[in-house]
């Protein structure tokens, strides 16, 4: 009697049940479960994500709705009533914002444009240390010379460098709507460094490999050998330094802010939220800055926490 043939898809089940089992006996999955500062780090971020990109449901108010302020409302303490009847957990600024909205909406802000300046950097410096690493030769030299005068200078002044040059080309009357995206491009610009340095250091220990070797006799592309043999092989330090590296943006996108040069003003950031607090902290109204501030630290201490673990997880040695 023949046995009957197996259909295909009864061990697909299996295998997904397979891989989810390798996953979680990963080292990975096991450095996170031993590290409880890890655990907090990443409840605690995942917590300011939610409230930042749900802050249009769950915010208690919309603070920057000019019909739903009050300004009997303003300089509320925190958990009080105003004078206008309404109660704010965090107290409300000089116009009768509640703190705690603005802080969502603000943490929105400043999540979407680090998360962007982020990825446009690593984009940027990956492709760039790619090419170094690979082709070598002159391009190698002149990447790595732009690189190197680059990181002598500070991010945050080559950001606002490259922001003042934009808004000088930028008509006046664009010059709001287009804030953001050249806040996220002067950000990306002034920390791409970083990845392409280190990209160019594994691309050329990966390139005298002897796959690399094989796909060059076979005749493969130098593109497709670029993308889909080299890259998967150097993109480890480049999540690392990309998780690290949005902790960053978030604080130059404060920094940037907090100096009157960031987003504007209709659309406030963390930093610009810092900024209008620090004008009342010595009057009194404490909280206006005070809760911004924490909301900032606790936002870059858990991101950069995550970025170290990640870091320690996969380097071979530490395992």
């Amino acid at each position: 009697m023949t046995d009957l043939p197996h259909s295909p898809e009864q061990p697909v089940p299996a295998a997904k049940a397979s891989r989810w089992k390798t996953f979680i006996r990963s080292d990975i999955v096991w450095s996170y479960r031993r590290s409880p500062v890890t655990i907090t780090a990443s409840i605690v971020a995942l917590l300011l994500v939610f409230m930042a990109i749900f802050a249009p449901w769950i915010a208690p108010y919309n603070p920057f709705n000019p019909a739903t302020l009050n300004l009997m409302d303003g300089f509320t303490p925190p958990n009080s009533n105003s004078m206008g009847g309404r109660y704010f957990v965090l107290g409300t600024d000089s116009q009768g914002r509640d703190v705690l909205s603005t802080i969502m909406h603000g943490s929105r802000v400043s999540l979407f444009v680090g998360a962007m300046a982020t990825l446009f950097a690593m984009v940027m410096g990956v492709g760039l240390g790619l090419v170094a690493g690979y082709v070598g030769g002159i391009w190698d030299a002149v990447i790595m010379r732009v690189c190197d005068v680059q990181l002598s200078f500070p991010a945050i002044l080559i950001a606002l460098l490259i922001f003042g040059v934009a808004r000088g080309i930028i008509p006046p009357n664009q010059q709001e709507g287009a804030a953001i995206w050249v806040l996220i491009i002067a950000i990306g610009l002034a920390n791409w460094a970083q990845f392409a340095r280190t990209v160019r250091g594994a691309t050329m220990v990966e390139r005298q490999k002897d796959y690399v070797a094989a796909a060059r006799i076979l005749g493969v592309n130098p593109f497709i050998i670029l993308l889909r043999h080299v890259l998967p092989n150097v993109v480890g330090p480049v999540l690392v330094i990309g998780t690290i590296g949005l902790a960053l943006a978030i604080i130059e996108e404060a920094t940037l802010s907090y100096l009157g040069v960031g987003v504007p003003p209709t659309q406030p950031s963390l930093g610009t939220l810092i900024r209008i607090g620090q004008q009342f902290l010595f009057s009194g109204e404490w909280w206006i800055l005070l809760f911004p501030a924490i909301t900032l630290v606790l936002l870059a201490l858990s991101v950069n926490l995550l970025g170290d673990w990640l870091r320690d997880a996969l380097n071979p040695k530490l395992r």
